[in-house]
This record gives C-alpha cells, structure tokens and sequence, in this order.
C-alpha cells in the first residue's frame, strides 16, 4: 500500500490513498483532526469493525452499542500509558455475547500492530 502525504496549506497536512484523502491539521485553528487525533480513533474504530462483524455474523442488532475509548496519559511525559475500551450494550443484548464482544474487539489490527510494533525507515530522495 502506498499513500501520498501533502502539504495543503496552513497547518495541513493531508494523506491520499486510493480514492480517500484523510485530512489533518493542528491546533489552535485546525479544520480537521491532529495525525494523533485519529491514530488513536482508529484503534477505537478498529475494535468497532470487529463488534459489528460479530454482530452481524449473528444477526444480533448494533443499536444502542457503542464503544467508549479513554486514553490516559502520563503526567510526567505526556505520553499515552494506558487505553480503554468500554463496550457499551444495551440491556436486551444477550448476556451471553458480551464476553465474545470482548474477545471480537480484541482482534483489532490497529492493536495488535501497537503490540508488535513495525521497523521504520525513513529516508530522503530528490524527485
């Protein structure tokens, strides 16, 4: 997979790939979400794609449920220690599948990247 990272105008910082572009920008007048905003709101949105699956798979309905994401951050280094999902259900959803929506959303690709992370390599080349 190849994307294509450009540079808008302002504080934008945009990334192309196929037919989607995912726009990005900072603080204090941004016009879309930071690069951090939504890496952490695709390991959320990554565990939601394995719940609807799981749901679907058993033609359970996905109304009402929703995941709640908390991020705690280190106050010393700012850094992100420890993420949360809340499984939010309604109270007729089958007690019996609340643990496998667990197990689901524990299947995240976006998670299980962060558990074994990937080498980067970064380099320059005049174009």
């Amino acid at each position: 997979m190849e994307m294509i990272i450009d540079f808008p105008g302002g504080s934008r910082v945009d990334a192309h790939f196929g037919s989607f572009t995912v726009a990005t920008d900072q603080p204090p007048a941004a016009t879309a979400p930071s690069p951090f905003e939504i890496f952490l709101s695709s390991i959320g949105t990554c565990a939601g794609i394995y719940v609807l699956g799981f749901c679907k798979q058993r033609n359970l309905p996905t109304q009402g449920i929703r995941i709640v994401e908390r991020i705690d951050h280190s106050p010393v280094t700012g850094m992100v220690e420890a993420i949360g999902l809340e499984i939010q259900v309604p109270p007729e959803f089958p007690e019996k599948y609340r643990d496998s929506l667990i197990r689901s959303a524990d299947l995240c690709a976006v998670k299980k990247h962060l558990e074994k992370p990937p080498r980067f390599e970064i380099t320059t080349r005049v174009v």
